[in-house]
């Protein structure tokens, strides 16, 4: 039986925030916009990338520990993400619905609606269970991304340790 090593770990990390990016970037181009809170959890993959490549570059192990970070970074923000999307809890007020609008004046009114976003943060755009005939597996982007690097946080931790 053979060992998987720190190195293999690190390059696993990083192959995994270089597919989510990959993913985000297809579903982009395939016309699903991204929203706000889309934006903030592709950031952390792109940080997660740039930690894996030096690490690998310069053998320096211990980055697997910020690699970790960035992972549990975008896990976290997916997580919140997929709570504003079933609605669970509110969401940015830039870029969910709802909101406080007495005593704003049409003009004002007129503005904040043409300075909004046109992609909402609660509004589910893509579910699996639209792909598949079974509702179970109601998941969407963020939950994906959730759960996936929450996963990808647990590989960067296990090359940390063994760093």
């Amino acid at each position: 039986m053979t060992r998987i090593t720190t190195r293999q770990l690190i390059l696993t990390a990083t192959l995994i925030s270089v597919a989510s990016a990959l993913g985000a970037w297809t579903f982009q181009a395939f016309g699903y916009e991204p929203c706000k809170l889309c934006y903030y959890q592709r950031y952390p993959h792109y940080t997660a990338v740039v930690i894996g490549v030096i690490a690998l570059a310069t053998r320096w192990t211990w980055l697997a520990w910020l690699g970790a970070l960035a992972a549990a970074t975008t896990s976290a923000i997916g997580f919140y993400h997929s709570g504003v999307e079933r609605k669970w809890w509110e969401g940015p007020a830039s870029c969910t619905g709802g909101g406080d609008i007495s005593g704003l004046s049409p003009s004002e009114l007129l503005n904040q609606i043409n300075a909004a976003p046109l992609v909402r943060c609660d509004e589910i755009p893509w579910r699996l269970s639209d792909m598949i005939p079974w509702d179970a597996l109601d998941f969407t982007m963020a939950n994906f991304n959730a759960v996936g690097a929450l996963v990808t946080a647990l590989i960067w931790i296990a090359a940390a340790r063994r760093g």
